[in-house]
């Protein structure tokens, strides 16, 4: 028992210091490597033609994105 209170306590301290960290530099953490833009990937899905899922998401997101331009207020 012993052992997970000091692992927790560990993690409680690195988390601690990376939002003091964030919070003196006003700085998002990014990633060393460049992500997937470094492998050649420009989006997530990689594919030549999207998923019926993935045109549904973005239908339906278009159709909001229309509404919210439409509206008066």
């Amino acid at each position: 028992m012993f052992l997970y209170l000091i692992t927790f306590l560990i993690f409680l301290l690195v988390i601690a210091s990376m939002s003091i960290g964030y919070i003196i530099q006003c700085q998002t953490i990014s990633g060393s490597c460049g992500g997937l833009s470094s492998v050649g990937i420009k989006k997530i899905c990689n594919c030549p033609e999207p998923c019926d899922a993935r045109k549904k998401r973005e239908a339906r997101a278009a159709k909001t994105e229309g509404w919210k331009n439409n509206k008066i207020l």
